[in-house]
């Protein structure tokens, strides 16, 4: 099976510059943020958010012919944010590097940039002792378990959104962090992919089909499902933040129209 792309997508918003060290004490209203990850010399731009007292984060690894500008990525990362989840969207490769498809669909690159972007977010200030996720859509599904499998990968949760985890193929066994796949019930090939993964899997694994959803999840509702299984799982196995008075009335799990 040939691996399947996602659309390109186009950017969303604007962006702001905000030292790193600040981020963590704007009591979550610091989005869309700006930063350089230096990955074995290849800078690679993304965006990180700390909401207040979160109790871990997030990292995006997109899909093949997308970037941290997917705008489905960033619907779903909002809701971890509002869940206060921190979030880390980046660039899994840099512009010259995403002309060569062969990059695009090198799940071992992929990997790694994932991995130098752990490392490089454990080194930022604050952010040592916060529990790391990883969620991937459809190629950068693959790169996150392949990641999530190295002896020394300190990762707390893995999700899927129609993603190809197959194509992490052995190294799926290897996986120790709890994984959630999750594909449209209309995504018949990447189901069959994701139920033969499953099946390779040793680690507290769940298979969710997503009703009348294709590939792209865009179907009415059906990416805000993902969207809301999604913040469900990281909540679960990351942890929940300290309650406190700023954020007390934002109680609802529910982000209002996700864009298609």
């Amino acid at each position: 099976v040939q691996p399947l792309a996602d659309a390109a997508e186009r950017p969303v918003g604007t962006t702001t510059t905000v030292p790193v060290e600040h981020l963590a004490a704007a009591t979550g209203q610091a989005r869309d943020c700006e930063v350089t990850i230096d990955a074995a010399g290849a800078r690679l731009s993304g965006h990180l958010t700390l909401p207040e007292a979160t109790p871990g984060v997030v990292l995006f690894a997109h899909g093949s012919g997308s970037s941290r500008h997917s705008p489905r990525n960033i619907a779903v990362a909002r809701l971890l944010n509002r869940a206060r989840l921190g979030t880390l969207l980046f660039d899994l490769l840099t512009h010259a590097e995403a002309t060569d498809r062969a990059n695009v669909f090198d799940v071992g690159l992929l990997a790694q940039r994932l991995r130098a972007a752990t490392t490089w977010l454990r080194a930022q200030p604050g952010c040592r002792a916060l529990r790391v996720g990883y969620f991937g859509a459809s190629t950068g599904a693959g790169a996150a378990l392949w990641a999530a499998a190295e002896p020394n990968a300190d990762v707390a949760a893995v999700v899927s959104r129609g993603g190809r985890p197959d194509l992490a193929g052995p190294r799926l066994a290897a996986v120790r962090a709890p994984t959630l796949l999750i594909v449209g019930s209309l995504d018949h090939v990447v189901i069959a992919c994701n139920r033969a993964a499953a099946l390779q899997l040793e680690c507290e694994h769940r298979l969710e089909v997503v009703p009348g959803a294709t590939h792209l999840f865009e179907e009415p509702g059906t990416l805000e499902r993902a969207a809301e299984l999604a913040t469900e799982w990281f909540t679960r196995h990351l942890g929940h933040p300290a309650p406190s008075a700023s954020h007390a009335h934002h109680t609802g799990s529910r982000l209002g129209t996700i864009p298609p």
